[in-house]
């Protein structure tokens, strides 16, 4: 399941897609969607929010697209009057002049004035997210020590987006080598230090694979670009200790880590 920085990435393409111009066309698959499609025609798409990963489609008549991904879920931008071939189902289509973005296979979307979005439960239940670049470490810190989160253990805690939105199984995973701590750990059991180097991971992991993953640099004086440093290297040598990579079920999941540097 793509975490919060493909989802925003995505976000990202379907802005520069439609952002800011005129609708000529909207359709929805599900008939309770449908009364909205003629009042959309001459709105424009003000942004693309993302939170974890839900997105929210802001007209500019004040209605909201919800959608979420869940697993199947496929966002598309084409030539506007193109009809892709492809065994996914539509469920919306949102065009312009020029271009046409197309939603795929999720079935997890709802129309919804900003009242309904201040109330809407899987809103309501996540906390913030990680790339909010209002968010700090500082509050991130906050979260951790918690009543509500200090005694669990991280190995589900950074899968639960009632704590930080957008963070996912591979985010999990570097957070947890780069703050150097393994698994079992609990926030209520971390010094100062350790703490820190927690929150800050919890923001910079994510930042860092939203702003870089997937480039290429060219120059090595760039700056640092985002890589997998335990994710799917089981086997491997530890860049940071030299010990051996090691892969493990934790929370149903895959995890990976280095016992070597994560104490």
């Amino acid at each position: 399941m793509p975490e919060g920085p493909e989802i925003r990435r995505a976000a990202d393409t379907l802005e520069a897609a439609i952002q800011g111009k005129p609708l000529t066309a909207a359709w929805f698959a599900f008939p309770e969607l449908q009364p909205f499609q003629a009042s959309l025609i001459g709105q424009h798409v003000v942004r693309m929010q993302t939170c974890g990963k839900a997105l929210l489609t802001h007209f500019s008549g004040g209605l909201v697209l919800y959608s979420h991904n869940q697993l199947y879920g496929v966002w598309r931008v084409v030539k506007a009057g193109a009809q892709p071939k492809t065994t996914r189902i539509l469920r919306v289509r949102l065009e312009t002049a020029d271009k046409a973005i197309l939603l795929y296979s999720a079935s997890d979307i709802a129309i919804l004035t900003p009242e309904q979005v201040a109330q809407h439960p899987f809103l309501t239940r996540i906390g913030p997210d990680v790339l909010d670049m209002t968010l700090t470490a500082d509050e991130v810190k906050a979260r951790l020590l918690s009543p509500r989160f200090n005694r669990r253990q991280f190995s589900g805690l950074l899968l639960d987006q009632a704590f930080l939105a957008g963070l996912g199984n591979y985010l999990r995973v570097e957070i947890l080598w780069q703050a150097q701590l393994a698994p079992r750990h609990k926030a209520a059991e971390l010094t100062e230090p350790q703490l820190d180097r927690l929150a800050t991971a919890c923001l910079s992991i994510p930042r860092l694979s939203y702003q870089t993953r997937g480039q290429v640099d060219e120059n090595t004086h760039h700056g640092a670009l985002f890589r997998f440093e335990v994710f799917h290297r089981a086997g491997k040598k530890c860049r940071r200790c030299g010990g051996i990579i090691e892969k493990t079920t934790l929370s149903s999941r895959p995890f990976y880590w280095c016992p070597g540097c994560q104490q």
